[in-house]
Protein backbone atom coordinates (compact mmCIF):
# COMPACT_ATOMS: atom_id res chain seq x y z
CA UNK A 1 0.00 0.00 0.00
CA UNK A 2 1.05 3.48 -1.45
CA UNK A 3 0.25 6.16 1.57
CA UNK A 4 1.48 9.08 -1.35
CA UNK A 5 -1.28 7.46 -3.21
CA UNK A 6 -5.20 8.74 -2.99
CA UNK A 7 -6.95 6.30 -0.53
CA UNK A 8 -10.46 6.49 0.57
CA UNK A 9 -10.99 4.53 3.85
CA UNK A 10 -13.79 2.29 4.57
CA UNK A 11 -14.62 0.56 7.98
CA UNK A 12 -16.42 -3.24 7.23
CA UNK A 13 -17.90 -5.88 9.10
CA UNK A 14 -19.99 -7.08 5.80
CA UNK A 15 -23.16 -6.13 7.11
CA UNK A 16 -25.23 -4.69 4.38
CA UNK A 17 -25.21 -1.21 5.47
CA UNK A 18 -20.94 -1.35 5.47
CA UNK A 19 -21.24 -2.38 1.42
CA UNK A 20 -23.94 0.17 0.88
CA UNK A 21 -21.14 2.41 2.05
CA UNK A 22 -18.34 0.87 0.13
CA UNK A 23 -20.82 1.25 -2.62
CA UNK A 24 -20.81 5.04 -2.90
CA UNK A 25 -17.39 5.27 -2.78
CA UNK A 26 -16.86 3.54 -6.60
CA UNK A 27 -17.37 6.57 -8.26
CA UNK A 28 -15.75 9.39 -5.94
CA UNK A 29 -12.70 6.60 -6.01
CA UNK A 30 -12.47 6.57 -9.78
CA UNK A 31 -13.30 10.94 -9.58
CA UNK A 32 -10.07 10.99 -7.28
CA UNK A 33 -7.68 8.47 -8.74
CA UNK A 34 -7.94 7.36 -5.55
CA UNK A 35 -7.19 3.41 -3.48
CA UNK A 36 -9.79 1.70 -1.57
CA UNK A 37 -8.79 0.37 1.91
CA UNK A 38 -11.24 -1.81 3.18
CA UNK A 39 -10.36 -1.89 7.23
CA UNK A 40 -11.56 -4.64 9.78
CA UNK A 41 -11.47 -3.60 13.58
CA UNK A 42 -11.49 -6.64 15.71
CA UNK A 43 -13.20 -4.72 18.83
CA UNK A 44 -10.87 -5.85 21.69
CA UNK A 45 -13.93 -5.41 23.86
CA UNK A 46 -16.40 -7.57 21.81
CA UNK A 47 -14.17 -10.46 19.38
CA UNK A 48 -16.62 -9.85 16.51
CA UNK A 49 -17.40 -13.56 15.58
CA UNK A 50 -20.90 -13.62 14.88
CA UNK A 51 -20.28 -13.35 11.15
CA UNK A 52 -19.39 -16.64 10.80
CA UNK A 53 -21.24 -20.33 11.74
CA UNK A 54 -19.30 -21.37 14.88
CA UNK A 55 -16.80 -19.80 16.93
CA UNK A 56 -13.06 -19.84 16.53
CA UNK A 57 -9.72 -18.86 17.87
CA UNK A 58 -7.85 -15.94 17.17
CA UNK A 59 -5.99 -17.15 14.62
CA UNK A 60 -8.65 -18.83 12.68
CA UNK A 61 -10.81 -15.80 12.66
CA UNK A 62 -8.22 -13.56 10.94
CA UNK A 63 -7.78 -15.98 8.54
CA UNK A 64 -11.63 -16.31 7.86
CA UNK A 65 -11.95 -12.59 7.99
CA UNK A 66 -9.00 -12.12 5.19
CA UNK A 67 -10.46 -14.53 3.03
CA UNK A 68 -13.65 -12.60 3.30
CA UNK A 69 -11.63 -9.33 2.69
CA UNK A 70 -9.91 -11.09 -0.50
CA UNK A 71 -13.41 -11.96 -1.76
CA UNK A 72 -14.94 -8.61 -1.53
CA UNK A 73 -11.89 -6.56 -3.10
CA UNK A 74 -11.50 -9.02 -5.69
CA UNK A 75 -14.45 -8.79 -6.81
CA UNK A 76 -14.49 -5.11 -6.22
CA UNK A 77 -11.16 -4.69 -8.72
CA UNK A 78 -11.91 -6.88 -11.13
CA UNK A 79 -15.68 -4.60 -11.91
CA UNK A 80 -14.44 -1.34 -11.44
CA UNK A 81 -11.16 -1.54 -12.33
CA UNK A 82 -10.42 0.35 -8.92
CA UNK A 83 -7.33 -1.20 -6.60
CA UNK A 84 -8.49 -2.28 -3.16
CA UNK A 85 -6.27 -3.11 0.02
CA UNK A 86 -7.24 -4.62 2.76
CA UNK A 87 -6.24 -4.53 6.66
CA UNK A 88 -7.54 -6.06 10.00
CA UNK A 89 -6.63 -4.21 13.40
CA UNK A 90 -7.84 -4.69 16.81
CA UNK A 91 -8.48 -2.12 19.31
CA UNK A 92 -11.05 0.42 20.22
CA UNK A 93 -12.97 1.10 17.03
CA UNK A 94 -12.49 4.81 16.97
CA UNK A 95 -9.16 4.50 17.32
CA UNK A 96 -8.43 2.24 14.77
CA UNK A 97 -10.38 4.27 12.06
CA UNK A 98 -8.16 7.04 13.46
CA UNK A 99 -5.09 5.82 13.41
CA UNK A 100 -5.36 3.81 10.24
CA UNK A 101 -6.63 7.12 8.29
CA UNK A 102 -3.71 9.46 9.76
CA UNK A 103 -1.44 6.32 8.41
CA UNK A 104 -2.46 5.76 4.74
CA UNK A 105 -3.24 9.95 4.56
CA UNK A 106 -7.05 9.17 4.02
CA UNK A 107 -9.13 11.67 1.79
CA UNK A 108 -11.77 10.71 3.37
CA UNK A 109 -13.55 7.79 5.35
CA UNK A 110 -17.11 6.19 4.11
CA UNK A 111 -18.95 4.34 6.84
CA UNK A 112 -22.01 2.85 7.39
CA UNK A 113 -24.16 3.43 10.64
CA UNK A 114 -26.70 1.01 10.68
CA UNK A 115 -25.59 -2.70 10.11
CA UNK A 116 -27.08 -5.57 11.12
CA UNK A 117 -24.69 -7.18 13.23
CA UNK A 118 -23.90 -4.76 15.40
CA UNK A 119 -22.44 -1.74 13.00
CA UNK A 120 -25.22 0.25 14.56
CA UNK A 121 -24.16 -0.05 18.45
CA UNK A 122 -20.50 0.62 17.49
CA UNK A 123 -20.25 3.49 15.24
CA UNK A 124 -23.17 5.36 16.12
CA UNK A 125 -23.23 7.39 19.41
CA UNK A 126 -19.49 7.70 20.91
CA UNK A 127 -17.74 5.82 18.25
CA UNK A 128 -19.30 8.10 15.21
CA UNK A 129 -18.66 11.34 16.96
CA UNK A 130 -15.20 10.80 17.58
CA UNK A 131 -14.42 9.77 14.12
CA UNK A 132 -16.06 12.33 13.07
CA UNK A 133 -14.56 14.96 15.32
CA UNK A 134 -11.02 13.59 15.34
CA UNK A 135 -10.66 12.45 11.99
CA UNK A 136 -8.42 14.89 9.82
CA UNK A 137 -10.20 14.52 6.69
CA UNK A 138 -13.94 14.37 5.47
CA UNK A 139 -16.11 11.78 7.05
CA UNK A 140 -18.94 10.45 4.59
CA UNK A 141 -21.48 8.49 7.12
CA UNK A 142 -24.23 6.58 5.42
CA UNK A 143 -27.50 5.63 7.69
CA UNK A 144 -29.69 4.82 4.28
CA UNK A 145 -30.83 1.59 3.56
CA UNK A 146 -30.40 1.54 -0.30
CA UNK A 147 -27.52 3.07 -2.19
CA UNK A 148 -27.87 6.39 -4.01
CA UNK A 149 -26.80 6.68 -7.43
CA UNK A 150 -24.85 9.99 -8.63
CA UNK A 151 -25.01 12.94 -6.40
CA UNK A 152 -28.00 15.56 -7.76
CA UNK A 153 -28.36 17.65 -4.66
CA UNK A 154 -26.08 18.90 -2.11
CA UNK A 155 -27.06 20.61 1.01
CA UNK A 156 -25.26 23.13 2.24
CA UNK A 157 -26.27 24.48 5.80
CA UNK A 158 -24.54 27.73 6.74
CA UNK A 159 -25.14 30.29 9.47
CA UNK A 160 -24.14 33.57 10.63
CA UNK A 161 -20.82 32.41 11.62
CA UNK A 162 -18.10 32.98 9.04
CA UNK A 163 -18.00 30.06 6.87
CA UNK A 164 -15.45 28.44 5.35
CA UNK A 165 -14.11 28.57 2.43
CA UNK A 166 -13.00 24.98 2.37
CA UNK A 167 -16.07 23.65 3.12
CA UNK A 168 -17.97 25.68 -0.04
CA UNK A 169 -14.97 24.24 -1.77
CA UNK A 170 -15.44 20.33 -0.88
CA UNK A 171 -19.45 21.01 -1.90
CA UNK A 172 -17.98 22.81 -5.20
CA UNK A 173 -15.61 20.09 -6.24
CA UNK A 174 -18.32 17.17 -5.78
CA UNK A 175 -20.57 19.22 -7.02
CA UNK A 176 -18.59 19.76 -10.18
CA UNK A 177 -17.79 15.62 -10.40
CA UNK A 178 -21.68 14.59 -9.90
CA UNK A 179 -23.25 17.61 -11.91
CA UNK A 180 -24.81 18.60 -8.33
CA UNK A 181 -26.81 21.65 -7.72
CA UNK A 182 -25.74 23.04 -4.39
CA UNK A 183 -28.61 23.69 -2.26
CA UNK A 184 -27.92 26.76 0.40
CA UNK A 185 -30.27 26.92 3.32
CA UNK A 186 -30.08 28.58 6.11
CA UNK A 187 -32.55 27.82 9.37
CA UNK A 188 -34.21 30.82 11.06
CA UNK A 189 -35.13 30.90 14.47
CA UNK A 190 -36.02 34.79 15.21
CA UNK A 191 -38.02 37.24 12.90
CA UNK A 192 -35.44 39.84 14.32
CA UNK A 193 -35.12 42.11 10.78
CA UNK A 194 -31.71 42.32 11.42
CA UNK A 195 -30.14 38.87 11.39
CA UNK A 196 -32.36 38.29 8.33
CA UNK A 197 -31.30 40.76 6.44
CA UNK A 198 -27.40 39.74 7.43
CA UNK A 199 -28.75 35.91 6.27
CA UNK A 200 -30.43 36.87 3.39
CA UNK A 201 -26.70 38.82 1.97
CA UNK A 202 -24.48 35.56 3.33
CA UNK A 203 -26.59 33.32 1.39
CA UNK A 204 -26.38 35.26 -1.65
CA UNK A 205 -22.78 35.69 -1.56
CA UNK A 206 -22.48 31.96 -0.87
CA UNK A 207 -24.48 31.50 -4.05
CA UNK A 208 -22.78 33.82 -6.21
CA UNK A 209 -19.27 32.14 -4.88
CA UNK A 210 -20.82 28.71 -5.89
CA UNK A 211 -21.95 30.23 -9.36
CA UNK A 212 -19.12 31.66 -10.83
CA UNK A 213 -17.36 28.25 -10.18
CA UNK A 214 -19.57 26.49 -12.51
CA UNK A 215 -21.84 24.56 -10.48
CA UNK A 216 -25.73 25.26 -10.12
CA UNK A 217 -26.81 26.49 -7.42
CA UNK A 218 -30.35 27.53 -5.19
CA UNK A 219 -30.47 29.67 -1.85
CA UNK A 220 -33.27 29.07 0.54
CA UNK A 221 -33.77 30.48 4.08
CA UNK A 222 -36.49 28.43 5.66
CA UNK A 223 -38.36 29.27 9.25
CA UNK A 224 -38.07 26.81 12.15
CA UNK A 225 -41.63 25.81 13.23
CA UNK A 226 -42.75 26.21 16.77
CA UNK A 227 -42.22 23.06 19.50
CA UNK A 228 -39.66 20.94 19.31
CA UNK A 229 -38.07 22.11 16.20
CA UNK A 230 -34.21 21.61 16.60
CA UNK A 231 -31.60 22.87 13.91
CA UNK A 232 -31.13 19.22 13.35
CA UNK A 233 -34.56 18.44 12.28
CA UNK A 234 -35.21 21.67 10.27
CA UNK A 235 -31.91 20.47 8.12
CA UNK A 236 -33.05 17.00 7.89
CA UNK A 237 -36.74 17.97 6.98
CA UNK A 238 -35.37 20.17 4.51
CA UNK A 239 -33.65 17.47 3.14
CA UNK A 240 -36.22 15.34 2.73
CA UNK A 241 -38.08 18.12 0.93
CA UNK A 242 -35.62 18.93 -1.70
CA UNK A 243 -34.72 14.93 -1.68
CA UNK A 244 -31.12 15.62 -0.96
CA UNK A 245 -28.37 13.07 -2.07
CA UNK A 246 -25.69 14.62 0.30
CA UNK A 247 -25.81 16.98 3.16
CA UNK A 248 -22.48 18.82 4.27
CA UNK A 249 -21.87 19.80 7.56
CA UNK A 250 -18.69 21.46 9.56
CA UNK A 251 -17.62 19.56 12.93
CA UNK A 252 -15.52 22.44 14.33
CA UNK A 253 -15.23 25.88 13.91
CA UNK A 254 -12.78 28.64 15.74
CA UNK A 255 -13.11 29.36 19.20
CA UNK A 256 -14.76 32.30 18.82
CA UNK A 257 -17.33 31.60 16.67
CA UNK A 258 -20.68 29.59 17.52
CA UNK A 259 -20.03 26.15 17.51
CA UNK A 260 -22.97 25.15 15.44
CA UNK A 261 -22.53 21.98 14.08
CA UNK A 262 -20.95 20.22 16.94
CA UNK A 263 -22.42 18.46 19.63
CA UNK A 264 -25.88 17.76 19.76
CA UNK A 265 -26.48 19.10 16.39
CA UNK A 266 -23.85 16.96 14.41
CA UNK A 267 -25.08 13.82 16.55
CA UNK A 268 -28.82 14.83 15.41
CA UNK A 269 -27.95 14.90 11.98
CA UNK A 270 -25.56 12.01 11.58
CA UNK A 271 -28.14 9.39 13.55
CA UNK A 272 -31.45 10.29 12.33
CA UNK A 273 -30.48 11.42 8.35
CA UNK A 274 -31.59 9.21 6.04
CA UNK A 275 -29.36 10.78 3.87
CA UNK A 276 -25.19 10.32 3.65
CA UNK A 277 -23.73 13.71 5.44
CA UNK A 278 -20.39 14.68 5.16
CA UNK A 279 -18.59 15.72 8.15
CA UNK A 280 -15.73 18.33 7.19
CA UNK A 281 -12.95 19.59 9.73
CA UNK A 282 -11.41 22.74 8.98
CA UNK A 283 -7.71 22.35 8.27
CA UNK A 284 -7.10 26.19 7.60
CA UNK A 285 -6.78 28.07 11.04
CA UNK A 286 -8.57 31.35 10.12
CA UNK A 287 -11.97 31.32 8.92
CA UNK A 288 -12.95 33.99 6.02
CA UNK A 289 -16.19 35.85 4.68
CA UNK A 290 -16.71 35.71 1.22
CA UNK A 291 -17.50 39.32 0.58
CA UNK A 292 -17.66 42.27 3.29
CA UNK A 293 -21.22 42.94 5.10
Amino acid sequence: MNSSTNQILIPIDFSDQAIIALEQSYNLAKFYEAELTLLYVIDEGNTINRIFQKPVDEESLKKQIQEKLDELSEGVSKKYKIKVNTLIARGQIYDKILEVAGMISAKMIIMGTNGTIGLRKRFIGSNALRVVKEAECPVVTIKGKHPREGCKNIVLPIDLSKESREKVNNAIELGKLYGSTIRVVSVLFTHDEFVVNRLTRQMEQVKSFIKKAGVKCTAEMIKATKGRETLANAIIDYSNKVEADLIMIMTQQEGDITPLFIGSTAQGIINNAETPVMSIVPTIKREVEFAPY
